[in-house]
């Protein structure tokens, strides 16, 4: 579905994203009928890497896109590619069991595997690099990154290492705000736009077919089993159907709707600060964000710019001027960049469920319709390997994808309340970030 014109305002600004893709290949509007095999409402991460698999397994695919690739959270993220999942494993112990846990984990791993090997395969220029910091706002969160490096080698994952605040501040990061940090060597940072862009053309020259400015108005299931998507000016029927949309959904599907809530996030970046600046800021450029439970996200870019993201929004409100909204939770971390001018500051929509666990999940008389969506902020890496596991269970290549839906969700109160409510209770995890 295509934005309300409420949102627009966080959405029309251009990204640095944008403004250093390049040329990118357009494609034209869904104007006629189509038969294909599997249908894909969403070109972002998800609904891209789904594409891919299936048309190289010679599946008939089309992917119809409301805006441009990547016009969603692909484009508007942090580009931070993360370790695990926003929740302990002990959450998804309590819904799969421990190995069912471990299943999900190694899921993860894979996810962030998958980006290296379609960068080389596929030969992607998104500028991927490695390396991640989990800050400590306060002493206490030191405790908190202390058990999570110890809950990852207990499944498998023991390359994170603790360091003090002395070590943080002489070998990584030029900010005296933080208490220490867990460094993961096996996360990290990339161009999300020209990693989708790759992504979209590897699944054209595999036979897919991608429709921009094609937001689906109705989708239909009939008698007979296929399904039948409407847009403006033409449908496209399908046997199977896959809805990668998520925090963009709108109201196509109020059902799933009702089990995310979109909640913004703003990012800034500044105007190149030059190399030498840039490494005194963040000394091996790696992707930074805090412990805290509204995070606040940096990483530099190629171009040595400071790209900062944070402050979320529960309320549907959105800042007229971003860069004056945001700036001073930059300068916070590095007041040295008082002089600094910020050259971008876009904002979007990230979904996240009630419980911070993936909702996935299979729609349908004949169980032909499959969705993934509330990524909770760690979708980066996760999207792509979702859309995967939707493209096995279509190939009947693997039961993978079953094992989140699996994870009970529980929706978000509906009407007036929605959104107030939330907001209620994300006051007091602000105020837990702020006092401990």
């Amino acid at each position: 579905m295509a934005p309300s014109s409420a949102t627009l305002g966080v959405l029309d600004a251009l990204t640095w994203y944008r403004a250093t893709l390049g040329e990118a290949p357009s494609h034209a509007p869904l104007r006629k009928d189509l038969r294909v095999d599997v249908a894909i409402i969403g070109a972002g991460l998800t609904g891209l890497s789904a594409a891919l698999d299936l048309a190289e397994q010679g599946v008939r695919t089309a992917v119809l896109e409301a805006g441009p690739i990547g016009w969603g959270a692909t484009g508007r993220n942090g580009g931070q590619i993360c370790t695990g999942y926003t929740v302990s494993m002990k959450s998804f112990e309590k819904h799969l069991g421990r190995h069912g846990a471990q299943e999900t984990f190694a899921i993860s791993e894979e996810a962030k595997a998958l980006i290296r090997e379609r960068c080389e395969k596929y030969d992607i220029d998104c500028a991927l690099a490695w390396g991640y910091l989990i800050c400590a706002n306060k002493p206490s969160q030191m405790d908190d990154l202390k058990e999570w490096a110890e809950e990852l080698a207990a499944y498998g994952y023991d390359r994170c290492r603790i360091i003090d605040k002395a070590t943080l501040e002489a070998e990584h990061l030029g900010s005296r705000v933080y208490h220490g940090a867990l460094v993961d060597p096996g996360a990290g940072h990339f161009h999300p736009l020209k990693y989708a862009y790759g992504l979209a053309r590897a699944a054209e020259e595999a036979g897919a077919r991608i429709f921009e400015h094609s937001p689906v108005l109705e989708v239909e299931e009939e008698r007979d089993g296929g399904i039948v998507l409407s847009c403006a000016e033409g449908h496209v029927r399908c046997d199977h159907l896959i809805i990668a949309a998520n925090a963009y959904l709108g109201r196509l599907f109020p059902r799933l709707a009702r089990r995310i809530l979109p909640v913004a996030s703003y990012v800034i970046a500044t105007e190149p600060l030059g190399e030498e600046r840039a490494r005194g800021l963040i000394k091996r450029n790696e992707a930074v964000a805090d412990a805290n439970f509204v995070v606040d996200y940096f990483r530099l870019t190629p171009d040595h710019r400071l790209l900062f993201g944070g402050r979320c929004s529960y309320t549907g409100w959105h800042p007229k001027d971003l860069a004056a909204f945001m700036r001073p939770r930059m300068l916070r971390v590095f007041p040295q960049l008082a002089d600094a001018e910020i050259d971008f500051a876009w904002g979007g929509h990230i979904a996240i469920t009630m419980n911070r666990m993936p909702d996935a999940g299979i729609l349908g008389r004949q169980g032909r319709i499959l969705y993934a969506q509330g990524y909770s902020g760690q979708g980066v890496a996760l999207s792509g390997m979702m859309g995967r596991l939707m493209a096995e269970r279509i190939l009947g290549m693997s039961n993978r994808f079953e094992l989140f839906t699996r994870i009970r969700h529980i929706p978000f109160p509906g009407g007036v309340l929605r959104r107030p409510t939330h907001a209620l209770g994300m006051l007091y995890y602000r105020l837990k970030d702020l006092v401990g």
